[in-house]
């Protein structure tokens, strides 16, 4: 009896045991249950979160965007702006040097246009002497070509040569005097070499005759001198062009009677191989904006 007993009581324990084992299991589930549960929520939380935050990124990402392209937009005006800016300051520019310079100078002057007798150019200079075939008696050129002549004599020394000038700006009563004289001694034949007041470019203050110390001033003999053909070929590159050259409709050959009609017009009637006065006006007057350049 006493042994069932005891049998009896290990039972219970063990039944004690396994019920307190299921009770502490069942708790320990509910625990983990519940904080399963938590992190459902905190994952769910933090889902939510990150579908704001994605969202507010996109939002950002899309006004920045927006921001960039209106950005550029606003540069491009600028640019467009900046242009039509520089346009109209070229535009601007080009009418004050249109206006800044004389019409008069770009003028066919050899018995096609007349110059007054009161026409003088805006600005003369005096001629450095050491240039001058006679030294005490001073000659005058527009201010504005002074410095592309000055080129020109420069590099004709550079290439072992010396020109010298006879004649360059002559009022209208210097050329009235000048016809006079040649009248008096070749009579009509004065006309085929000399121009009659107001028709001469050495008004205009651009126009120079040229010598050199072996011809001595004969004009007959300047034409076989070494300095024509340097003239011939390099008085473009400073803006100079023979105004009467062979067969032309105007004067007989004159090869030391040089004009300064600005470098862009010399340079093209070189590279065309034309004459100045083979030129319609219309188109030489395009040439005016760029003369003392």
């Amino acid at each position: 009896m006493c042994g069932m007993k005891i049998s009896g009581i290990k039972i219970s324990v063990l039944a004690l045991v396994i019920l307190a084992g299921f009770g502490y299991g069942g708790y320990l589930y509910w625990g983990l249950n519940e904080h399963n549960k938590q992190l459902q929520e905190q994952i769910t939380e933090l889902q939510q979160q990150l579908g704001t935050a994605t969202s507010t990124l996109e939002q950002t990402q899309n006004e920045k965007e927006a921001t960039s392209q209106a950005l550029k937009s606003e540069q491009d005006k600028n640019t467009v702006f900046e242009a039509k800016i520089n346009e109209v300051s070229l535009v601007v520019g080009s009418l004050q040097k249109l206006s800044s310079t004389d019409p008069e100078l770009l003028k066919k002057y050899s018995k096609v246009y007349f110059l007054s007798e009161n026409y003088i150019p805006a600005q003369l200079s005096s001629i450095d002497p050491q240039y001058l075939y006679e030294k005490n008696r001073p000659q005058l050129i527009h201010s504005g070509v002074l410095p592309h002549l000055q080129e020109l004599l420069t590099a004709t020394e550079q290439s072992n040569l010396k020109l010298q000038i006879v004649s360059a700006y002559r009022s209208f009563y210097d050329q009235e005097t000048v016809k006079s004289g040649y009248k008096v001694l070749y009579g009509s034949g004065a006309n085929q070499f000399s121009a009659d007041q107001g028709y001469s470019e050495h008004q205009l203050g651009t126009a120079v005759d040229f010598t050199t110390p072996e011809v001595n001033g004969r004009f007959s003999e300047f034409e076989k001198s070494p300095a024509v053909t340097w003239l011939m070929d390099n008085a473009y590159k400073f803006g100079f062009v023979l105004s009467y050259p062979k067969n032309n409709s105007y004067y007989q050959f004159e090869p030391w009677h040089w004009r300064y009609v600005g470098v862009a017009l010399a340079k093209y009637l070189h590279e065309q191989n034309k004459n100045f006065y083979d030129l319609d006006q219309r188109e030489i007057d395009t040439y005016r904006i760029s003369f003392f350049n």
